[in-house]
């Protein structure tokens, strides 16, 4: 079912309007359903973009800009572009200590990349958190959901290189 004329999304296809249609169908007699909405859309595109989020109202019958405070209150909705890996660079005090922040540093260099942000080739997204949870391991990298302990900056690149 069509709910509004589908933008002109670079990054979302016919097919993935297609299951976003499916999703709103699914949700749309449902009271308070634009989390699960917002949730299933993100994981078919793989981010919200604000056009995304636009054609979620009109076919919930809500506000945009309920739809977007929704998305933007949850850290679990992106609004930006993720790439196909995540890293997690652990800056708790132990990782500190033990030079973590070299090892960040050699990724925003070599990828150039900065913490929070994207490659432009969407290969890898960057996050810097405040423990992983793994001390004993550090310094600590998370990269999807594979844990790296020990990292340097000698050998976070050679890390990562195995992620295509």
């Amino acid at each position: 079912m069509i709910y509004a004329d589908k933008p002109d999304h670079p990054d979302i296809s016919d097919e993935m309007w297609e299951k976003i249609d499916e999703i709103i169908t699914a949700n749309q007699t449902r009271s308070g359903s634009v989390i699960a909405v917002l949730r299933e859309c993100q994981n078919v595109v793989g981010y919200l973009p604000v056009d995304l989020m636009d054609y979620i109202g009109q076919g919930l019958n809500i506000a945009s800009s309920d739809v977007y405070g929704v998305a933007s209150f949850y850290a679990l909705f992106s609004m930006k572009p993720k790439g196909r890996h995540t890293i997690k660079m652990c800056l708790g005090t132990a990782c500190y200590v033990k030079g973590i922040k070299e090892s960040v540093e050699r990724i925003c260099n070599e990828y150039h990349l900065e913490e929070g942000g994207t490659t432009e080739d969407r290969r890898f997204s960057l996050e810097a958190v405040r423990c992983l949870g793994a001390c004993g391991l550090a310094p600590v990298m998370v990269v999807n959901r594979d844990t790296h302990g020990a990292v340097s900056s000698d050998k976070v690149i050679q890390i990562l290189e195995k992620y295509e």
